[in-house]
């Protein structure tokens, strides 16, 4: 079973995702922002992240750089709002694997973190 940790602030967006998750096999842990998510991943180490670009505290490119500089093989995939594509752009080239346009569509999550897990 994977290991999959969702990063978002806003905590409907959580329980949409980890309900979303749960009911397809996959374990879920979650962080509120990108700090939390940065702690999280090292003392947890999942599969694979799902991870907002806009939160507070450390914004999702800058947790994404930290994880990718601890592990350089971290599956990381991006939540975007629509209108911030030039973040999702950095955000690839920063090593991200996918990214998702909020609000998203379900079977688009599934893909992206199947194409992220290999």
């Amino acid at each position: 079973m994977y290991k999959i940790m969702i990063v978002d602030d806003a905590q409907f967006m959580r329980v949409r995702l980890s309900k979303l998750l749960t009911g397809h096999g996959y374990e879920v842990v979650e962080a509120e922002n990108g700090e939390q998510a940065v702690q999280t991943y090292r003392s947890i180490k999942p599969d694979a992240v799902l991870m907002d670009v806009t939160m507070p505290e450390k914004d999702g490119l800058e947790a994404l750089a930290e994880i990718r500089g601890y592990d350089n093989q971290a599956k990381v995939v991006m939540l975007t709002a629509l209108g911030q594509e030039s973040m999702v752009l950095q955000a690839v080239q920063a090593g991200a694997k996918d990214y998702v346009v909020k609000p998203f569509d379900p079977d688009r999550v599934l893909r992206a973190l199947q194409k992220a897990l290999g």
